[in-house]
């Protein structure tokens, strides 16, 4: 499969506007879509659930609801999440052997709900690395999601299939989780936009948790405009969510347009470029020219901060899993079960210097914030690798691919920074890479006006695989 020389089918944004005007049904949109499913799927394996009856019984609705006059900001818009998003009627995997025991969840999460009530269309669960420990999109219990642009390669993970089933054009738009990066590697290997929201500023509840002090949901679709669309309905106060902060809503979709003429803009040295391949770096100041940004800042102690992120995500999903890797080791990824046991030996001294230094970090960028609006920096150290890589070699250093494929994300969700990730076709290149557009805390809208700014000239695009 080429990369960037598939066709671009219609946008979230374009299918809400033919549905709402009674251009097209919505129950012809959802078809659509579950042929591409049926296609594609096989190879691909992006999908571990298809919701087909529920998702036609809703279109059906949806026309109706058009027909009296009811305007709905998605409808007709086909999306599908992770399947550790609770799914009323589906059994949440996780990616795991263990969950798929239980029972199915009684109700859909948070922001799946949110999105339904505005006509957008669920299409199913898709295919995750096990408990979300992971940035390959390798899965040994539901078999391995694979690259849309080249299916001898990775799709990244943990959000696998939120990437790939955009990047295949299956839907236009998914849902995924970010801890360390599970959002924006999958859209840096399968040329997407990705956006990790502020930490709390999107409701968790009805999603199964990997690290509770990390953890972040967000969007991923073909387009910037499709990002803002979907976060601004994603966005509302949720009570059962103790980690959800109470701050009022952001109206990006309005603001997409503005440009980044008058956004002050930097690329992030120093650790951020230190380990990148070539093509990480040529995409970074690809990115970095279109915007107008001559300045390097060297982020200090970045390195320490990925460290840090790995404390904590070690111990607290150690902590998580503990009782059920003594029970039942053998259902288990054995790369992931061993992954847990290390956290299980973290010294809790380690992990309170850890938040210690968080709390520093933060600060540190807080005041480069005052500065800049933007930083820019490699989403992945290289493009998507071949499926089974065990080993990467940076900067004269072997070490696991697993872990390290996010080392340039970590130490942006270790506190909590909103990212758009944005693809780049580097001239000549098979494979697409994201770059990082990372914005301070809350200022999801200066992120999306960039991305924006960077699709309109070009410079970004996500096409349909071919």
């Amino acid at each position: 499969m080429s990369g960037g020389t598939g066709v671009t089918p219609m946008t979230a944004a374009e299918i809400a506007y033919a549905v709402g005007s009674g251009s097209v049904s919505a129950k012809d949109v959802v078809e659509a879509s579950l042929v591409q499913i049926e296609k594609r799927n096989p190879a691909i394996n992006a999908f571990t659930d298809v919701t087909a009856d529920a998702a036609l019984a809703d279109a059906r609705k949806i026309d109706d609801a058009v027909a009296a006059g009811t305007r709905l900001p998605l409808a007709g818009v086909p999306f599908a999440v992770k399947n550790l998003f609770d799914i009323e009627g589906v059994v949440t995997r996780a990616g795991s052997k263990i969950n798929r025991g239980n029972a199915p969840a009684t109700a859909d999460a948070t922001l799946v709900k949110h999105l339904r009530r505005q006509g957008a269309v669920l299409m199913g669960g898709l295919n995750m690395g096990e408990y979300a420990y992971d940035f390959t999109g390798e899965n040994i219990h539901d078999g391995n999601c694979l690259n849309p642009h080249d299916l001898s390669r990775m799709s990244g993970g943990s959000s696998s299939g939120s990437g790939a089933a955009v990047a295949s054009g299956m839907v236009p738009v998914s849902l995924g989780s970010d801890t360390n990066g599970s959002i924006r590697v999958p859209s840096s290997f399968c040329g997407l936009f990705g956006l990790k929201p502020t930490y709390g500023r999107l409701s968790r509840h009805g999603t199964y948790p990997f690290v509770g002090s990390l953890d972040h949901l967000g969007p991923m679709a073909r387009s910037a405009a499709d990002l803002a669309l979907v976060f601004d309905v994603l966005q509302g106060a949720d009570p059962i969510d103790p980690a959800q902060a109470a701050r009022p809503a952001l109206a990006t979709y309005e603001q997409i347009d503005q440009g980044a003429d008058r956004l002050r803009i930097a690329v992030a040295g120093g650790y951020f470029r230190e380990r990148a391949e070539p093509e990480a770096l040529a995409a970074v100041d690809t990115v970095a020219r279109a915007l107008g940004a001559s300045d390097e800042i060297d982020i200090t102690e970045a390195a320490r901060a990925r460290a840090a992120a790995y404390v904590i995500t070690s111990a607290e999903g150690a902590n998580l899993h503990f009782d059920r890797i003594v029970a039942r080791p053998g259902d288990y990824d054995p790369d992931t079960r061993d992954r847990f046991l290390a956290g299980t030996t973290v010294p809790a001294l380690w992990v309170q210097q850890a938040q210690r230094f968080r709390s520093w970090f933060r600060a540190k960028m807080r005041r480069i914030f005052e500065d800049v609006d933007i930083l820019l920096a490699p989403a992945t150290p290289f493009s998507a690798l071949p499926s089974g890589t065990k080993t990467i070699t940076l900067d004269g250093i072997t070490m696991p691919a697993r872990p390290n494929i996010g080392l340039f994300t970590q130490p942006v969700s270790f506190i909590g920074l909103p990212v758009v990730a944005v693809p780049v076709w580097l001239e000549g290149a098979a494979l697409p890479i994201g770059v990082q557009v990372i914005a301070p805390a809350w200022r999801e809208d200066l992120a999306l006006r960039a991305a924006a700014e960077l699709e309109r000239t070009g410079v970004c695009r996500a096409p349909v695989a071919a």
